[in-house]
């Protein structure tokens, strides 16, 4: 937008970042005077969510309270994630500006609200990570299965796309993988695409404060009837089955009952999910009773439709928008149920995204059978790719072709039917990528990115693989950081060496330059001597394309004294692949203290599925997320993994305020409740914390 319109006359938006617990915490105490060591110490006391009233005692009462004040007041300006504004004359003439961080880069000292308000011409530059996702998945299906699909012809309602959303197998699809979704899709149990519209607008604010999920839900498994509030509602509520739950509905609701304007309807629109929406639909308060009393609608049913109305000030979605998603849902679901594989390889490539990390989405795709393996300087991409199971295979048909059942893939399919849950899950039959394995990207190592890893790509592609370590540091140059990543991270395999050899190694090699001549240590010849120096002053170019140089040559007379090292064992090989990349390809921490959490009795999260509702029962693994949605009245959600899947945790306030420093901060959870099935969904409540010790550092994805 800069380039195209100049940075005098579009600006980017600002957003006015409030005080939240952490923060004012730590303002405040420097306020006070207390250091910054004090100031850090008492911060982290603090949860992320809610008010500062729950921290512990150690944090002296002045600072609470002070900081208790500054709750949601202006603290700065940030910049908005996507807005801009566009104006006919200097940017400065028409209101403050101020310079960016980035260079080139100019803000407006206004927030979207004042733009609107002005009248300012405003964008909103919407950027879906799914999108890019779905186009490197069409690409790499195209590229390594011959097969071309977009998002016109891939086949529509098809139910294998459906079973698997019932199930709340999710995870990586858009939207619908959060944890309140995948708890709300085996009661909702989509079977159309219509299902997929209201599923993605019904866990939003809006409909949750207006009590529209639970009464939705009963009435479209045919537990209550869809009555709407009000007889004169039924033409604007019949396809959500009486229950309000798009924006256009609450602006149809306010001009049939409640005599609103055109206008009034359009500030009813603005004000759903703005910064003073409770105080715009206020003022339209009087006016919609008014109006409901004169079409006869009064007490508690006027007062009913007015709360629905209100609470969509805490935002809700236009139909529209929910269209549009629900798209991307479908598209998305498909893509993983067919090309599990290649779904997974551009979600790795287009992070950072989504509600899971790449761990989990490495994982839950192992889970789907789907290999997985490391990174590797020779078989590796920029990004994760797919290769062959069988590299000695043809990639052409039928030993590197589609696999599955042909006619998942047709364009028509009979109607989808009543979910079955318990009918038998055939991926196999599913997937069409099921000769493939995913290869980890060599952008995805700590400190190498993706423009270090095209050099190499680009370098192993013009002049053939690669000799040894100090080879790679001469024609790439690499420094020893980023080969000792590499080295954690396995990617010298293709050497033959262990991962302990390898970094023995990477040190010396890191020391290697295009423009010196080999050091003696690392190339002197075998016995004694001094190194050969190379003819005409130069350094010898290596083989290129395996083929190997004429004897003699300086590659021959190369020789490292590496010691004898033992190889790392499997838990270490999972430490370190999570240091290097985040990601264990083919383990998972909790898998090395599986005997240990049996003694104590922890039950896999696989086997909760068949575990009795209502039973105590004892789960353990790695915390993935926390959650306190402003919605819950305190209550705060996590999520466990271990290596058979996943296990949702309901933690009530009061419960987490007694064990909220191991809950809050412990990266693995051992947590014993009470399990809790309904319409399909399985919970834990949780009754206790206590840490699990792992020698793995991991970091959970935490959410308001």
């Amino acid at each position: 937008v800069y380039e195209k319109y100049g940075r005098y006359n579009a600006a980017q938006v600002a957003n006015v970042i409030t005080y939240r617990p952490k923060m004012a915490i730590r303002d405040m105490a420097k306020a006070l005077g207390h250091s910054p060591g004090q100031q850090d110490a008492w911060s982290k006391q603090v949860d992320s969510w809610g008010t500062t009233a729950t921290v512990e005692s150690d944090i002296p009462p002045p600072v609470v309270s002070m900081a208790e004040q500054l709750l949601t007041f202006p603290r700065h300006l940030g910049i908005h994630s996507g807005g801009m504004v566009l104006t006919d004359r200097p940017v400065g003439e028409v209101c403050p500006i101020e310079h960016g961080r980035m260079d080139g880069r100019t803000v407006l000292q206004w927030d979207k609200d004042d733009c609107a308000w002005m009248g300012l011409v405003k964008f909103d530059l919407l950027g879906l990570g799914m999108l890019a996702v779905l186009h490197y998945t069409m690409e790499g299906v195209r590229e390594h299965l011959g097969e071309d699909w977009t998002l016109a012809t891939i086949p529509k309602e098809e139910p294998g796309v459906y079973d698997m959303l019932c199930r709340a197998d999710s995870v990586g699809v858009f939207q619908v993988e959060s944890r309140a979704q995948m708890a709300t899709l085996p009661r909702l149990r989509p079977r159309r695409f219509y299902d997929l519209v209201i599923e993605i607008a019904l866990i939003r604010p809006g409909p949750i404060q207006g009590g529209a999920v639970h009464p939705y839900i009963r009435r479209k498994l045919g537990q209550e009837p869809p009555t709407p509030p009000h007889p004169t509602l039924a033409p604007a509520l019949e396809r959500t089955l009486g229950v309000p739950l798009f924006q256009e509905q609450l602006m149809q609701i306010a001009m049939e009952v409640g005599g609103c304007t055109g206008d009034d309807a359009d500030l009813l629109r603005r004000a759903m999910g703005s910064k003073r929406g409770l105080e715009k639909i206020s003022s339209l308060r009087q006016k919609l009773y008014a109006g409901m009393a004169a079409r006869g609608i009064t007490g508690d049913t006027a007062d009913m439709i007015y709360e629905k109305i209100e609470a969509f000030a805490n935002f809700g979605f236009a139909e529209s928008h929910s269209i549009s998603f629900a798209l991307l849902v479908y598209a998305s679901s498909w893509f993983k149920l067919h090309y599990p594989a290649m779904f997974l390889a551009a979600l790795l490539r287009a992070q950072p995204m989504g509600f899971y990390s790449p761990q989990s989405l490495v994982a839950d795709a192992r889970r789907h059978g789907v290999e997985v393996r490391g990174a590797d300087l020779h078989l590796s991409g920029v990004h994760a790719d797919l290769e062959l199971l069988d590299p000695s295979s043809p990639a052409e048909l039928p030993s590197g072709g589609p696999t599955g059942d042909p006619a998942c893939v047709e364009t028509y399919h009979p109607p989808v039917g009543e979910f079955d849950p318990e009918a038998p899950i055939d991926d196999a039959r599913h997937r069409r990528d099921g000769r493939h394995a995913v290869r980890l990207g060599l952008a995805g190592i700590r400190s190498i990115g993706a423009d270090l890893a095209g050099r190499i790509v680009d370098e192993r592609t013009a002049h053939g693989p690669f000799a040894d370590q100090a080879d790679l540091v001469r024609r790439v140059g690499l420094t020893s950081v980023q080969m000792e990543a590499m080295a954690t991270a396995g990617a010298f395999g293709c050497f033959r060496m262990s991962r302990r050899e390898a970094l023995w190694v990477a040190g010396s090699a890191a020391q290697e330059r295009p423009d010196q001549l080999p050091s003696g240590g690392t190339y002197a010849k075998q016995g004694s001597g001094p190194a050969a120096k190379p003819k005409q002053g130069r350094v010898p170019r290596p083989a290129r394309g395996g083929v190997p140089e004429p004897a003699g040559s300086l590659r021959e007379e190369r020789h490292e004294q590496v010691p004898l090292l033992p190889d790392l064992n499997p838990a270490e090989r999972v430490m370190a692949d999570l240091w290097a990349t985040g990601i264990s390809p083919d383990d998972y921490p909790t898998r090395h203290v599986r005997d240990k959490l049996d003694e104590l009795g922890v039950i896999p999260a696989a086997r909760l599925r068949t575990t009795e509702h209502g039973r105590r029962v004892l789960v353990g693994g790695v915390v993935i997320h926390r959650q306190r949605p402003a919605t819950a009245g305190g209550v705060t959600f996590l999520n466990l993994e271990d290596e058979t899947g996943m296990v949702n945790v309901i933690c009530p306030q009061a419960v987490w305020n007694r064990h909220r420093r191991v809950a809050r901060d412990s990266p693995a959870l051992l947590i014993r409740g009470r399990l809790e099935r309904v319409e399909g969904v399985t919970n834990v409540v949780a009754e206790k914390f206590s840490r699990l010790p792992l020698t793995i550092a991991t970091m959970s994805r935490d959410f308001r």
